[in-house]
């Protein structure tokens, strides 16, 4: 279902377990990239009418879940601040290939990779978490995560064939697989 080629490992659940404010802050820092992610794509695409009304919807969500984060850190006395990011979200732009409509379809299927991570962490949040309040809210996202994962993968499909576009996935899935085994050394969401 989100196409991912690893699993979590250990290691990322020792961090979190070390470093749970940090994961937070980073966690709000995620949500209002996802929704600038969509909005960009948004403006990239104005043409694609399905796009556009799938992107408005997501941008929403994303903002609503950055106001939720936000609002859990409140209530923790966590300040929110800005934080040097992980590698992964810029090493997997970096596959992204130049030229449309191969652009469009990388652009897509990359913002689907990083969903589909999201939503597996979270899983591994909701299932590891010692903190109840914590387990249950990101049980809440799971599911906004992983339809977030669909969208983006149905509508590279409008840029390419389907044989093309899940082969491209598998290729990035890969590709995100060796970043996340690399892992980050700081504490974050993708780490």
């Amino acid at each position: 279902m989100l196409h991912l080629k690893s699993e979590t490992g250990q290691r990322w659940l020792d961090q979190v377990e070390k470093n749970t404010e940090e994961i937070l802050i980073d966690h709000a820092h995620c949500e209002k990239k996802a929704a600038g992610t969509a909005l960009n794509l948004m403006f990239a695409y104005i043409e694609d009418e399905e796009l556009c009304r799938e992107m408005t919807s997501i941008v929403n969500e994303e903002l609503e879940h950055f106001h939720m984060v936000r609002e859990i850190l409140k209530q923790r006395g966590i300040e929110f601040r800005r934080m040097k990011p992980s590698s992964y979200g810029g090493q997997l732009h970096e596959l992204i290939r130049s030229g449309e409509p191969q652009r469009a379809v990388d652009r897509l299927l990359v913002a689907g990779l990083i969903e589909a991570r999201s939503c597996e962490r979270f899983g591994q949040l909701r299932k590891h978490l010692a903190d109840a309040q914590l387990r249950d809210f990101y049980d809440s996202l799971f599911e906004s995560e992983a339809r977030h994962h669909a969208v983006y993968v149905r509508l590279a499909k409008h840029y390419a064939p389907e044989s093309e576009v899940m082969a491209r996935l598998d290729e990035l899935a890969t590709a995100e697989a060796a970043i996340i085994a690399a892992g980050d050394e700081n504490a974050r969401m993708h780490s």
